[in-house]
């Protein structure tokens, strides 16, 4: 549990940084999104299967009078190429974005439980009658607040 004394991250990125990944995200601009229905449809690689896809392509690129002209080896090798390149991305990137999204938790709780802290010294000092506290703790105090409602609507069946 993080806790003030022990402030495991104590950075922000700098606007180069943020534009530097987000100029590199947006560089993959050929990326395509498919519809729920094409990502269960579509026949998918693997590992049996790549083997499989690329003794195929040897064999139109070194047979090519044998096959018929729309079997393009060309755009067979450059999917295949793009799968490998996007599989070895797409691996970096999960783990990166584990990552990101760990150091947004930490971050977000660092601040939080800071701000608990801010709250009860804040309370305190309005309970000592610290001048000046009492607006502050009020204001606080409305994110613990919690609303009543006195003429709740009838449930309709």
């Amino acid at each position: 549990m993080s806790n003030l004394t022990n402030n495991r991250i104590d950075t922000v990125m700098t606007l180069a940084q943020v534009t530097d990944v987000k100029n590199a995200i947006t560089a993959i601009s050929f990326s395509v999104s498919l519809t729920t229905d094409e990502r269960a449809s579509l026949p998918k690689i693997s590992v049996a299967n790549k083997s499989f896809t690329e003794d195929a392509i040897n064999a139109i690129a070194n047979n090519g009078t044998l096959f018929p002209a729309y079997l393009n080896v060309a755009q067979m090798q450059n999917d295949l190429e793009l799968y490998r390149q996007l599989d070895e991305l797409s691996t970096m990137l999960r783990q990166t974005l584990e990552r990101i999204e760990d150091t947004r938790i930490l971050a977000g709780s660092e601040a939080y439980v800071a701000a608990l802290s801010v709250y009860k010294l804040v309370g305190a000092a309005a309970s000592a009658g610290v001048q000046g506290t009492d607006t502050i703790y009020e204001q606080l105090r409305e994110r613990f607040t919690v609303s009543t409602n006195t003429n709740p609507k009838p449930l309709t069946p």
